[in-house]
């Protein structure tokens, strides 16, 4: 009886060390990806003078397959995102009061990007279906934008507000969606330019290069870009921001002393 029971014993412990093994291997499996993104910026950080008129960057990367990816038929799709700092804002709608035109209404949304620009291969609706668009925030239309209203009743007032903040950043050249701006140079190398525009905001950046292929997302990639002001931009930024007393009492100086020599030059002519 006890040979048996230790036998059995044995026979258990074999038995657990097999299974341990082979769940270890089934989630090493897993783990692994079949394709991976290597991703570069032209330019890491962009620096805004007093001549800026705005700037490209460049974002170049290549798709690594492993040694056991089998060859599937369907091209690879490229999404790359470029976020700016968030921020909050107040969109305004204008309506006639004793036939003035004023602003009447307003919905503040918080935490929403300063900028976003998309570029991709193709359609955004050829690429992937609106589900996985939605949970991964790719495109204008899927960005998050908290506002302060509430309640069912506000539910079409703040869809309409939403849908005039992003006509306006559109036309601000701030949002941008750019399809078939994607090239593949070879089967796994690509790139894309990305336009900034004079009025683009400093701050931190995001940029997400997204991989997908067949409707399936496979792997993402994320990179930093920082803008900023330089020279003596910087200078006057950082006053404002840190002495905001002493930036207001040198305006002041500043626009008394243009005052002043404005007025002695045209009392000699």
């Amino acid at each position: 009886m006890t040979r048996l029971s230790s036998a059995l014993k044995k026979a258990m412990t074999t038995a657990g060390v097999l299974l341990g093994g082979a769940v270890g291997f089934v989630l090493q499996a897993g783990d692994a990806k079949a394709e991976t993104l290597v991703t570069a910026l032209s330019e890491p950080a962009i620096s805004i003078t007093s001549n800026f008129t705005g700037a490209d960057i460049v974002v170049f990367g290549t798709v690594e397959r492993d040694a056991v990816t089998v060859e599937r038929p369907d091209p690879y799709d490229i999404v790359v995102t470029v976020r700016g700092p968030k921020e909050t804002t107040v969109t305004r709608r204008k309506g006639r009061v004793f036939g003035v035109w004023v602003n009447n209404d307003a919905v503040r949304f918080i935490d929403i990007p300063s900028f976003y620009a998309l570029h991709a291969t193709r359609p955004l609706e050829e690429i992937a279906d609106t589900a996985v668009l939605n949970s991964r925030q790719i495109g204008a239309e899927y960005l998050p934008m908290r506002s302060d209203g509430s309640g069912q009743e506000d539910a079409q007032r703040i869809a309409e507000f939403r849908k005039a903040l992003l006509r306006l950043k559109l036309q601000d050249g701030l949002y941008a969606e750019r399809t078939d701006a994607v090239t593949f140079l070879s089967p796994s190398l690509f790139r894309t330019t990305v336009p900034l525009p004079a009025n683009v905001p400093v701050g931190n950046y995001e940029v997400e290069v997204t991989l997908f292929r067949g409707g399936a997302l496979l792997t993402s990639h994320s990179g930093s870009l920082k803008i900023g002001k330089a020279g003596f931009e910087q200078f006057t930024f950082e006053l404002a921001h840190t002495n905001p007393v002493i930036y207001g009492l040198a305006t002041v100086l500043m626009a008394l002393a243009t005052g002043w020599l404005a007025g002695v030059i045209f009392r000699r002519e």
